[in-house]
Parts: structure tokens; C-alpha cells; sequence
């Protein structure tokens, strides 16, 4: 596949991402001219849950879906804070949720709390909306328990597993990816995979796909399947799709 190919795939697969600390309205007035953009459009938005409503606004009748963020970037372990969290949000208007899991709570073993989350926020992420749950695989950082934290949020509910938050020193791996690739396919069931933090070139892109490809089969990565979170890679992808800028578009950084 070519790198305009390659760049194609990934736009239409790409949650495009703003959770800048200092973000605006203007800001994501810009992220939603961006998405629909004759490029693409992108799969999602992923912003901040105050901006949720003006970008339903802005995204009315387009098929580009609005994510945002919930007990984030921490982790934490309130469960009932979390839930009206998400309630909130699924009022103005969000289509997908994207939860950090209680990921020190796995570190120090108890994994219950975590179980007992990614379940009450399942309960309320229906009618066709989604529910991602962030591992924030860099800080797990041992093989063993990323492995655990994808089967339990798989088993909780989740219809996506999400690499990382961005917001810490390590984001997504390919290590981590396949882990969490390896934990989908023995599942059986049909969740999808989302790489997040540090995917910055179509060549980034490429090793995700070939990734998924490889453990889960050809044509595995569809935008029902395969998210990949990122705020910096547009600018690169329009590029190999435009044929212009090569090295932003292969990778040189």
C-alpha cells in the first residue's frame, strides 16, 4: 500500500484529538472544520467534555462522531463521580466515552474497583454509543498486566481497548498494541483497538495497521474496529494524500 494509500485509511480511521490543557472554543471550532474536511471525514473527535455540545453544533448531520474523556487523565477511583460524569456527557450530546481505567488500583492488585467501574459506565453507554477503555499502557509497563487490564475491561464491557491517555511519559507501543491485539482475538468477541499518544507519521500509522492485520486478519482495521488517537498526525497524512511534503508524510521527525 502506498503512503497517500496508507495515509487514506488512517484519516478515515482517526479520532482526531484535542485535550490540550489551554483549549478554546476557537480551538474546536478548528478541530471540527478539520474532521470534515473533503479529505476525509475522520472518524471522531475526541475533546474535552465542556466542548461536547458547541461541536455537536458545529457536526450536526455529518457522520463524524464526537468522543470525550472521563476520569481523566488520573484514573481515578470513583465510581460514582465517574458515572455522572459520563451522564453528563451522553446528555450533550457525546457518541463515545473514552474512561481511564482504575489502572494504580490494578497495579496494587484489586482489580475489583476497576471491574466495578468499566461496568457502571457500561450501563449507561447504550443505544448504539461506544465505550473505550484507556489501560494507560506506559504506566502499567509489565506484559502481564497489560494483559489482565485488556481481558477485564473486555469482559466488563468495553467496545474498544485504548493504549494510553497521551498525558504520560510512554503512550502507545507496538509491544502494548499486540498484547491488547492478542487479548481481542482470544476473547472472541468483537472489540476494536485504539493506539493513542505519540503516532506522529504515516509511518507510525503503517506499523499499527500491519499490526492489526497480522494478528487479526486482513481488512481487520475498519473505523468500527480501529481508532488511532491523535492531535499532530493530521498534518502529515493530508500531506501523503496530497503527494506534497515527503518527509512529514514518511516520517522523518
Amino acid at each position: 500500500m502506498s503512503d497517500a494509500e496508507m495515509a487514506q485509511r488512517a484519516l478515515r480511521c482517526l479520532d482526531l484529538t484535542d485535550l490540550t490543557d489551554n483549549c478554546t472554543d476557537q480551538a474546536i471550532d478548528a478541530l471540527c472544520r478539520k474532521a470534515l474536511d473533503p479529505r476525509g471525514p475522520v472518524a471522531a473527535i475526541c475533546i474535552w467534555p465542556q466542548f461536547v455540545k458547541r461541536a455537536q453544533d458545529i457536526l450536526r448531520g455529518s457522520p463524524v462522531r464526537i468522543a470525550t474523556v472521563v476520569n481523566f487523565p488520573a484514573g481515578g477511583e470513583d465510581v460514582d463521580r465517574v458515572t455522572d460524569d459520563v451522564q453528563e456527557a451522553l446528555s450533550d450530546g457525546a457518541n463515545e466515552i473514552d474512561l481511564v481505567l482504575p489502572y494504580e488500583a490494578l497495579r496494587r492488585g484489586d482489580q475489583a474497583i476497576a471491574r466495578e467501574m468499566v461496568e457502571a459506565v457500561r450501563d449507561r453507554v447504550d443505544q448504539g454509543r461506544l465505550l473505550k477503555v484507556i489501560l494507560e499502557t506506559g504506566e502499567l509497563k509489565d506484559a502481564a498486566l497489560i494483559e489482565a487490564a485488556s481481558r477485564l475491561a473486555i469482559e466488563a464491557g468495553a467496545d474498544f481497548i485504548k493504549t494510553s491517555t497521551g498525558k504520560t511519559s510512554v503512550s502507545a507501543t507496538p509491544e502494548a498494541a499486540e498484547i491488547m491485539l492478542d487479548a481481542i482475538k482470544a476473547s472472541g468477541r468483537p472489540v476494536g483497538l485504539k493506539p493513542s499518544g505519540g503516532i506522529r507519521s504515516v509511518a507510525d500509522a503503517r506499523i499499527y495497521f500491519d499490526l492489526a492485520e497480522r494478528v487479526m486478519g486482513p481488512g481487520w482495521a475498519t473505523p468500527q474496529t480501529f481508532r488511532i488517537g491523535a492531535s499532530s498526525v493530521y498534518d502529515a497524512l493530508a500531506a501523503a494524500i496530497d503527494g506534497r511534503d515527503a518527509a512529514a508524510a514518511t516520517g522523518a521527525y
